[in-house]
């Protein structure tokens, strides 16, 4: 899939752009987009619109989408 450029909208959050992306939000992945993003840290919680937001390639273990409590 590679990386992908999403172009912010009025409201957005940078969990909202993860989850929407990425099918969740988990503090892996929203580090990995900051890392992709340092400037992000710079805008606060509602992002302006019109921002670039540059979505990387991300592969998470199998572990991390959570815990069986019964299999």
């Amino acid at each position: 899939m590679g990386e992908q450029i999403y172009r912010t909208r009025e409201g957005d959050t940078l969990d909202f752009i993860v989850h929407r992306y990425y099918g969740h939000t988990t503090q892996r992945i929203v580090e990995q987009v900051y890392l992709a993003n340092p400037e992000l840290s710079e805008e606060g919680v509602i992002l302006p619109a019109g921002l670039a937001v540059k979505l990387p390639e991300i592969t998470l273990p199998e572990t991390e989408g959570g815990i069986r409590l019964w299999e």
